[in-house]
């Protein structure tokens, strides 16, 4: 890990006002790599059981793999798809045994421990890089309405409030293969942030708005903030909502 920082990081979830939880999040240490965190957010769907049936196996699989992951030899990339592939997987096999529909989202990023990281994700979960309060990158959704953004017949803003914001182009269990989108940050800096975070959340806040707040607040501060905000911005109508925050705090002189 390069020299000047320190990691400090948040989690949350809440069912917002929906009558169950079907999202899941879970952000891990490498066991034997300091400065090595993987984070992921998944989104599940198909009924109450099958979304989570669904959402509880893309973090099972993260950490049955995050577990053996290599960090000075294996591919992250390499590794962030075999998530994907695997978890995609055995969704489908629950989908047969339970006579569900479980499908589910993922955003998950990796931080190496030199300052590296990759993301990688499938649907509408999203993942952000902020650096101080200017967003650097975020991730584009496997979506209907970005769709129509990508040919021009809806702006970025009509999407937010389009009636079909809700369907996906792609993500895990379908019988489609997944769609998997990766980026690379080369290395991450001092003043850096890293959000992951399902629709729930980011549908209620403007990148601007999330920067400035990210900057400003600790992680733990952030995710409480942006919990509270969002069920308050839904008006009864919340659906659930997980993120993962993780924030390079400049070290003091």
């Amino acid at each position: 890990m390069a020299k000047g920082y320190r990691l400090t990081a948040s989690t949350g979830l809440h069912k917002g006002d929906r009558e169950y939880q079907q999202d899941q999040v879970v952000l891990l240490n490498h066991p034997r790599a300091a400065g090595c965190l993987l984070g992921v957010i998944a989104d599940g769907m198909g009924g109450r059981s099958g979304g989570r049936k669904a959402s509880d196996q893309v973090v099972m699989t993260a950490r049955q793999l995050f577990e053996r992951y290599a960090p000075e030899s294996d591919d992250a990339v390499a590794m962030l798809q075999q998530l994907v592939e695997e978890a995609h997987i055995v969704i489908k096999l629950t989908a047969i045994s339970a006579e569900q529909e479980p499908h589910s989202t993922i955003a998950a990023f990796l931080i190496n421990p030199r300052g590296d990281c990759h993301w990688i994700h499938a649907g509408d979960s999203r993942v952000y890089h902020f650096r101080g309060d200017k967003m650097i990158q975020r991730t584009i959704d496997h979506s209907l309405v970005q769709a129509m953004v990508d040919r021009g017949e809806i702006t970025e803003a009509e999407a937010d409030s389009h009636p079909q914001s809700n369907i996906l182009m792609g993500c895990l269990g379908t019988e489609a293969e997944p769609p998997m989108s990766t980026h690379f940050i080369p290395q991450l800096r001092p003043g850096d942030v890293l959000i992951a975070c399902s629709d729930g959340v980011w549908h209620y806040f403007s990148p601007e708005e999330m920067g400035s707040l990210l900057s400003a607040l600790s992680p733990r501060e952030a995710t409480e903030f942006m919990v509270d905000k969002a069920r308050a911005r839904a008006r009864g109508a919340g659906d659930n909502m997980s993120l993962v925050i993780v924030k390079l705090e400049p070290l003091a002189p």
